[in-house]
């Protein structure tokens, strides 16, 4: 497995009027007008991060999974420090720039990419999921654990059942039941990816738990790169 140390990079906004001006910019190019790729085959790649705010220090890690078996087939992980203060709606700021360094150091494409949190089921519709699917060109979906400010029904409780996640009369993302009975993930597209298809990705990667098995394992991940960085043996 590689680690790398990065540093956010200088142009990198600094107050929250800048930062909205950037997401103003790049959601004009979101594709939402392509199917991405099928479910179970290829690459897919789970990112996730975790932070240590009084020390300053952000722990990002890229999984790369076989989309047929599941099995990992590269990992990867950066360390850096915080680029981006706290703010609801911004917190991209905060993850791209050791989320991007995590997936540059895998040794193979990772395919689907898969974070943990939004896309389009954003309050200005481009979440982490769009925000680095437009930066690298990659297929992204967003898989988030709750619905953040959007409305939905309760999908009925056979796994695989849907209802939409809706904005007003607007549907940003679909409640996804992974399990029979089990509270449901909320799916949204991030880039080069259609809702359907982001949902069949979700069904696929969670055979037998809630979240995603790429969530999972980035998740373990990058809490490891962060109790390593903050406390070396």
């Amino acid at each position: 497995m590689t680690t790398v140390t990065v540093q956010f990079p200088a142009d990198w906004p600094a107050t929250e009027q800048r930062a909205r001006a950037v997401q103003d910019e790049l959601r004009a190019r979101v594709v939402l007008d392509e199917p991405g790729p099928p479910p179970g085959t290829g690459r897919v790649t789970g990112v996730d991060v975790a932070y240590d705010d009084e020390r300053d220090v952000v722990a990002a890690a890229a999984v790369v999974l076989d989309a047929a078996t599941l099995a990992v087939v590269a990992e990867a992980t950066a360390v850096g420090r915080i680029s981006f203060p706290y703010v609801p709606g911004l917190l991209a700021f905060r993850e791209i720039p050791t989320v991007r360094a995590a997936l540059e150091a895998l040794p193979c494409p990772p395919g689907l990419v898969v974070c943990d949190g939004y896309g389009l089921a954003h309050p200005r519709r481009f979440g982490l999921a769009s925000h680095l699917g437009v930066l690298t060109g990659l297929p992204t979906i967003g898989v988030a654990k709750n619905p953040f400010t959007f409305t939905h029904d309760d999908p009925d409780a056979p796994r695989g059942s849907t209802s939409p996640l809706l904005a007003g009369a607007d549907e940003v993302g679909r409640a996804v039941r992974t399990r029979d009975g089990v509270k449901p993930v909320f799916v949204s597209v991030g880039h080069r990816v259609s809702l359907s298809n982001a949902c069949a990705h979700t069904l696929a990667l969670a055979p037998a738990y809630r979240l995603p098995e790429t969530t999972r394992r980035a998740d373990a991940l990058c809490r490891a790169a962060l109790r390593a960085a903050t406390y070396p043996a």
